[in-house]
This record gives C-alpha cells, structure tokens and sequence, in this order.
C-alpha cells in the first residue's frame, strides 16, 4: 500500500469514540498523530499535491484543448456537410431544371409530331377524296363510252341483220319462182303442161 493510500485510510478511519473521561487525552492523542503524520509524510504528501495539482492542470488543458479540437473538428464537419447538402441541393435543383425543360421539349416535339401527323393525314384525306372523285369520273366516262360503243354495235348489228333478213327474203322469193319454173319445165317434159284455151 502506498504512502498516500496509508494516509488516506489513517485519514478516513474514524477515531474510537471518546468516552467522557478520556476526551482529553484522546484529543492530545490525535494532535499527537497528526504531528506524526506530518513529520512522517508531510513533504511526500506536498510533493504529492504539486503533482496532482500539475497533472489536474495539465488534464484540464488538455480536456479543453481537446473540447476545443473536438469543437473546431465539428465546426469544420458541419460546415462540409452544409456544404455538401448545399452542393447536393443545388444539383437537384439544375437536374429538376433539365428535366422540366427536356419535358417541355418533349412536349413541344409531341405536339409539332402531332400537328404535323395531322396535316399529313387531312392531305391524305384530301388526295384520296380527289382520286376517288376521279376515279368515279373516270368509271362514269368509261361507262358512258362504253355504253355509246354498245348501242353503235347494237345498231349496226340491227342493220345488219335487217340486210341479211330482207336478202334472204329476196332470195326466198327467187326460190319460189324457181321452183315454178322447174315444175312448169317437168310438166311440159312429161307432156302434161296445157295452156288454158287449147283445149
């Protein structure tokens, strides 16, 4: 056990207590002790002071060297994450930027695609209504000059067959008198042919 230690528990440990008769002495035997202690330990234990009262000023510098170290580190870590934040924020904000204007971008190019779909499709719309309205004038002339070609070849083919009907009647009529004439020719051959009035 160290000196001081002894000191401490000599110091700590309570007196007997006194009875009434011997408070007197006790007290003489207390200064006694301390007189003791004092030859005994007394430098040791000033000695013992000045270093704990260095060693207590030395840790209190140090706790407040410390403190402030601690307090410059945070200083320095919260401006940097102000920093940081600041930074980050101000990212956020240019990209919110850039895509609200490539949003608007893209909008305008929808709406341009969409104007421009539409005009295409009101010129289709406009090329097919006129082919369609040619392409019936077409089919109407075709069919008006067909039917012209129908009714001329049905009125020639009525010519013509009127012809072929009146030759062949004109060449019945011929038969007939041939015929006559092939009968009256077999009459006088077989002597049957009489003229009226020779009788």
């Amino acid at each position: 056990m160290s000196a001081i230690e002894t000191q401490k528990s000599a110091s700590e440990t309570p007196p007997p207590a006194p009875d009434a008769d011997g408070a007197a002495g006790a007290l003489a035997e207390t200064n006694n002790i301390d007189k003791i202690r004092e030859i005994l330990f007394g430098v040791q234990m000033r000695d013992y002071e000045k270093r704990f009262s260095r060693l207590e000023e030395r840790l209190l510098k140090e706790s407040s060297d410390l403190r402030d170290d601690t307090r410059k580190r945070f200083d320095a870590l919260e401006a940097f994450v102000r920093s940081e934040f600041e930074a980050l924020s101000e990212r956020l904000v240019a990209e919110q930027r850039s895509r609200d204007e490539s949003v608007q971008n893209l909008s305008r190019d929808l709406q341009d695609t969409g104007k421009s779909l539409e005009r295409k499709l009101t010129q289709f719309d406009e090329q097919a209504t006129r082919a369609q309205r040619e392409l019936r004038q077409q089919i109407l002339d075709q069919s008006k000059s067909l039917s012209d070609d129908i009714r001329q070849k049905a009125d020639e083919l009525s010519a013509l067959l009127d012809r072929q009907v009146a030759e062949l009647g004109n060449a019945k009529t011929d038969r007939a008198a041939l015929s006559a004439l092939f009968s009256e020719v077999a009459l006088r051959l077989n002597n049957e042919f009489r003229i009226p009035g020779n009788d």
